[in-house]
C-alpha cells in the first residue's frame, strides 16, 4: 500500500479527532480539501482561528457569544423568569430555531457520568443555584437529553433546587424525544412538542 504523505496524513489525524469522524471519513475530507481552490483552505483556516479569538463564554449563562454576555443575556425583552437548563451550548441553538421558547438559557458543560470521571462540580451546578437563588425565577425546566446521565443530572439538580429552598416550579421536557436521544439533532417539530409537553418532576 502507498503510503499517505506525511502533510495529508496530518489533516487526516486532525480530522479523526473530532467527534463523529472517523479513518474513512476523515481520508475523504483530507482529499475533498486537496480538491478545493487554496482560497477555501485559507478561509476555513481563518474561520477556524477566528473561532477561538473572537468567540466567547457567556459570563451568566456559559452559553456562547462574541462579548462577555451573549445575545440571548443581553436581550430585555427575554423572560428571566423561566430558565432552561442544557447540556451543551449547541442545543441552545437547537431550542432557539424552534422560535417558540422566550425564557433564558443555563448550559452544565456536560451531565455527571461517574464512568467518564465526571462529577457534579465539574458541571455549572453551583452557578445554576447561585442565579436562582437571587430571585425572580418562577420556573426551571431540566431539558438534558433524555439518557441514563441526562435524568441523573435532571435528578441531582432537582435535589439542590429543593434543598435550595426553590420554590418554584421544576420541569422535565416532555415525551417528544424518545429516550436516547439528543436535543442537539432532534427536528424542530419533537423539540416543540418536548417544551410544549414539559410536567413538573416527581421523584
Amino acid at each position: 500500500m502507498k503510503k499517505i504523505p506525511v502533510a495529508m496524513q496530518e489533516v487526516i489525524d486532525n480530522f479523526e479527532r473530532l467527534p463523529g469522524i472517523g479513518p474513512k471519513s476523515a481520508q475523504r475530507l483530507a482529499f475533498y480539501l486537496l480538491s478545493v481552490p487554496e482560497t477555501v483552505t485559507d478561509d476555513m483556516g481563518e474561520a477556524i482561528k477566528n473561532l477561538k479569538k473572537k468567540i466567547k463564554i457567556c459570563r451568566e449563562c456559559f452559553g456562547v457569544g462574541e462579548d462577555e454576555l451573549c445575545e440571548i443575556c443581553s436581550d430585555s425583552s427575554r423572560d428571566r423568569k423561566i430558565i432552561c437548563v442544557v447540556e451543551r451550548a449547541d442545543e441552545v441553538m437547537a431550542i432557539e430555531a424552534v422560535g417558540n421558547f422566550k425564557g433564558v438559557y443555563h448550559v452544565l458543560g456536560g451531565v455527571i457520568n461517574p464512568l467518564e470521571h465526571i462529577g457534579p462540580e465539574d458541571l455549572k451546578i453551583k452557578e445554576l443555584i447561585k442565579r436562582i437563588e437571587v430571585g425572580g425565577v418562577e420556573e426551571v425546566i431540566l431539558a438534558t437529553n433524555p439518557t441514563i446521565e441526562g435524568e441523573g443530572t435532571a435528578l441531582y439538580i432537582k435535589k439542590k433546587l429543593e434543598e435550595s429552598d426553590f420554590k418554584g416550579k421544576i420541569s422535565r421536557i416532555g415525551s417528544g424525544l424518545p429516550m436516547g436521544a439528543e436535543l442537539g439533532f432532534a427536528d424542530q417539530v419533537t423539540l416543540s412538542r418536548a417544551f410544549e409537553g414539559r410536567r413538573e418532576m416527581n421523584v
